[in-house]
């Protein structure tokens, strides 16, 4: 088993080390919050993980999961550094990889023998051929150092399983060495192993996540044609679906990604392209149809609604998808303000996201508008004029469309992760808008499909 150090503690560092650890290496992860650090040695997450926090303490009191602020103590004596930092989208679409410089320099100045550097941050193709020069150059000791590429390709709300229970890992080195000892390390998760060079390996990054992009664009823009001529998504997903060469996953028409991968990896790849003289359509197109999407059930309700001032609105879902408390791109940051401005008494409900969107909204008055957090769905839909769906948590899905109906004064429902059945909300005498099917309209002579 190796000593191994991690370089962060976000999501893919966090869950990295601990699954490492979980594989019976002797993991340290770095971070320069001390205030974390210490509540992570007491077991506890700092983010919402399913499963995470068990394998924390789990691995913490067996002796093989270590955190500290103290890198250069962490990395002298590693025999693999994993550097999981963050790598932001700057104005431009670019990445920002000064984060990774630092971690580079810290490496380079503090290790004491052969040492494998492993970058799982997500970086532009080229950029671990940078990382190794950088540490050489300010190499202390005379000690032999590569750089690997490793991405990840974790989906939040299920990472541990992502990274325990992978369908590939894959590896980026140079050298047979580098290669040894990453497949060392890896040897243990018996999971099977893809090794290229690094360059490919830091590209089959950016087209994975950007290819799973284009499909989930791909089927919103084909789900806004269905509204139009009169088709049904979900039945026209369903029998996509067939088709092994298409597959079943990605399928599901809403109002767009978000997170932390897809918007940044997309305008990165594009960004990439554009500086290597070739321009990505493609990836271009579904930028443009995911920035769309993302209001499209707002500004339908703004058609149908006079206004929003003075009126109550219930908020579904402020998380950019179920099992996180992550908001990065989610639709509730594109729409709240926007219902904000508009004069909206707004009540949100988010089974885990609310403390996180509250430090950017706080209860209360904002502009014209106001927002309160309430901790159960049916408080949000108690006497609202109109709700908006925009996660789809299991405590939403468990909404009963009669509930609607019962609940607020006037059940006028926009659903952008089509929850519920269109026939059913019809019945339930509930006006109803999803995305890429008919509409459920409530009348006061009764509820007719148009």
């Amino acid at each position: 088993m190796k000593k191994i150090s991690v370089a962060g503690t976000g999501y893919v560092g966090l869950v990295t080390g601990v699954c490492m650890a979980e594989n019976g290496h002797d993991v340290t992860c770095v971070d320069i919050d001390e205030a974390k650090v210490e509540t992570m040695r007491k077991g506890i997450s700092p983010i919402y993980e399913a499963g995470l926090e068990e394998l924390m303490q789990k691995n913490i009191a067996a002796g093989r999961l270590h955190f500290t602020t103290d890198y250069q103590a962490a990395y002298k004596n590693a025999e693999a550094v994993f550097i999981g930092v963050g790598t932001p989208e700057r104005a431009d679409g670019s990445a920002d990889m000064s984060f990774i410089a630092t971690v580079a320099r810290q490496v380079a100045e503090s290790i004491e023998q052969d040492c494998l550097v492993v970058v799982k941050s997500t970086v532009p193709v080229g950029t671990n051929d940078k990382v190794e020069q950088f540490i050489n150059d300010f190499l202390i000791n005379a000690v032999r150092v590569e750089v690997a590429s490793n991405p990840e390709f974790l989906a939040q709300g299920s990472a541990v399983k992502n990274t325990l229970e992978a369908d590939r890992i894959v590896i980026g080195t140079e050298s047979e060495w580098a290669e040894k000892v990453l497949t060392e390390i890896y040897q243990p998760f018996g999971i099977p192993i893809v090794s290229v060079n690094r360059r490919s390996a830091e590209m089959i990054k950016y087209a994975s996540n950007d290819f799973l992009a284009l499909k989930i664009s791909y089927m919103n823009d084909i789900a806004n044609l269905c509204e139009k001529v009169g088709a049904d998504i979900q039945d026209v997903a369903e029998g996509m679906s067939y088709d092994d060469r298409i597959g079943s996953k990605f399928l599901n028409a809403g109002i767009g990604y978000g997170g932390s991968c897809f918007p940044k990896d997309t305008k990165a790849l594009e960004y990439i392209a554009k500086q290597n003289g070739y321009e990505l359509r493609t990836v271009k197109a579904a930028i443009d149809v995911n920035n769309a999407q993302k209001t499209r059930l707002f500004h339908k309700a703004s058609d149908r609604l006079i206004t929003f001032n003075g009126l109550k609105v219930a908020v579904l879902g402020l998380t950019f998808k179920p099992g996180t408390d992550d908001l990065r791109e989610a639709p509730s940051l594109e729409n709240i303000p926007l219902l904000l401005d508009e004069g909206a008494d707004i009540y949100a409900y988010d089974p885990v996201g609310a403390d996180n969107f509250a430090k950017l909204h706080p209860k209360g008055a904002h502009g014209q508008g106001n927002i309160t957090y309430v901790s159960k769905p049916e408080e949000a839909l108690q006497d609202a004029n109109v709700c908006f769906v925009f996660t789809e948590w299991g405590e939403i899905k468990a909404i009963s469309p009669k509930q609607f109906t019962e609940l607020m004064r006037t059940p006028l429902v926009y659903d952008g992760r089509n929850l519920y059945d269109v026939d059913t909300m019809t019945n339930e005498r509930v006006e109803y808008y999803s995305v890429g099917r008919s509409v459920s309209a409530g009348t006061k002579k009764g509820v007719e499909s148009v």
